[in-house]
């Protein structure tokens, strides 16, 4: 009889006490959804513009490791190819590195198509947030647009809003020492690391925060936009290269997966 008392006993416990196997799991981080496969897919690269930017150089270096991925890999110096609409809507991925380059209406309107069409776009620093100055329709699609970078090549931290999303998950906040960009931002994007500016001889900067990674959805297709990237060193800090190439696996997951919720207003609606 005191052995079934005792019995009933633990049993009250282990149901009451908030350590039953259930209650311990539920305390367990969700784990980030996996990150889609490169392999196989098909990634147009682009590069020009401002040399200062070592464009050819980036465009190699992603290119080395996209081939290691089993990428199959379409390089271009020219926009032209952006009104190859069979081409373009055969990619899974494009990645620009055009900084202050020239475009005409037609090649934005082939790039806007892709998009829209389910092919992603991915890129960084001036390759794609400072690509076309005088073509709003593409700064429409991006969601952002450089607009300075104030003290030019300075030390400042990148802040992981974002600790849950597949790209930003597990990644620390980690420090740069370069161009930190300041950019008009869409509000709308869906931001998953800022900075905050401290800069001499611009107080109305200082303590500003500023989008350095963001996600949007334009049509079908996915955008990856990360503003870090000035020079390919910059690549060599883990926290920029990891999240770059987390950013370029997520972008080419529009065809395959289903699309994500990121709108995400900064300011409240009525």
């Amino acid at each position: 009889m005191r052995n079934l008392f005792w019995l009933l006993f633990a049993c009250f416990l282990l149901t009451y006490s908030g350590c039953t196997p259930s209650s311990a799991n539920s305390q367990t981080p969700e784990a980030a959804p996996p990150l889609p496969s490169l392999k196989g897919k098909h990634i147009l690269m682009t590069y020009g513009g401002y040399q200062g930017h070592t464009p050819k150089a980036f465009c190699d270096h992603a290119a080395a490791w996209l081939t290691e991925e089993g990428a199959i890999l379409t390089i271009s110096d020219s926009l032209a190819i952006y009104e190859n609409d069979s081409l373009m809507r055969a990619q899974d991925l494009i990645i620009q590195w055009v900084t202050d380059g020239q475009i005409t209406d037609e090649q934005v309107a082939g790039l806007s198509l892709a998009v829209k069409s389910g092919v992603g776009l991915a890129g960084c620093h001036g390759g794609t947030g400072d690509s076309f100055r005088n073509k709003p329709d593409y700064q429409y699609m991006v969601g952002g647009q450089w607009v300075a970078h104030p003290g030019g090549e300075v030390d400042y931290t990148v802040n992981i809003l974002d600790k849950k999303h597949p790209i930003t998950a597990g990644i620390a906040d980690f420090d740069m020492q370069s161009e930190q960009y300041y950019m008009h931002v869409d509000p709308n994007v869906t931001v998953l690391a800022t900075t905050t500016f401290h800069v001499e001889n611009a107080d109305y900067l200082n303590g500003a925060v500023m989008p350095v990674i963001w996600l949007k959805n334009f049509g079908k297709g996915r955008l990856f936009y990360t503003s870090l990237g000035h020079k390919l060193a910059d690549f060599e800090v883990p926290g920029a290269w990891e999240t770059f190439q987390r950013g370029v696996r997520w972008a080419s997951g529009s065809k395959y997966v289903p699309q994500e919720k990121l709108i995400q207003p900064v300011y409240p609606g009525s």
